[in-house]
């Protein structure tokens, strides 16, 4: 099993769509400060169920969805996806699938929603 995929849709500093894809080996984020690259790590433990908004640099939950800028309203929700790869014999994940998606949506409203393969789920 590897990392395959990150996708982030409002989420802190990514209002847009963004993919971030893993190929088999080493992969670096680089980038000046305040380029986000500590927003993909939060990213990372979000999705896979952190539940402290402290764990993940904020105060209340409310703060990982995108607030807005100059040129851009803020997101209404955040939505990060991680895709793995479970091809492998290593390592493997006890599902039947060859690709497992986790993904996390959170609201404005307080509103939670989880989902593997796409199909619903709780945390």
């Amino acid at each position: 099993m590897y990392l395959k995929s990150l996708e982030l849709h409002g989420f802190k500093s990514f209002p847009e769509k963004t993919v971030l894809k893993f190929n088999k080996g080493t992969t670096v984020i680089v980038g000046p400060n305040g380029s986000g690259k500590s927003n993909i790590t939060d990213a990372m433990r979000w999705v896979l169920g952190e539940v402290s908004s402290k764990s993940i640099r904020g105060t209340k939950m409310e703060d990982i969805i995108f607030g807005g800028a100059d040129s851009r309203r803020p997101m209404g929700f955040a939505e990060v996806s991680v895709t793995f790869d479970n091809t492998g014999m290593l390592g493997r994940l006890d599902c039947p699938y060859d690709e497992v998606t986790v993904t996390r949506r959170y609201y404005r409203s307080g509103e939670s929603e989880y989902y593997i393969n796409r199909r619903a789920v709780r945390l």
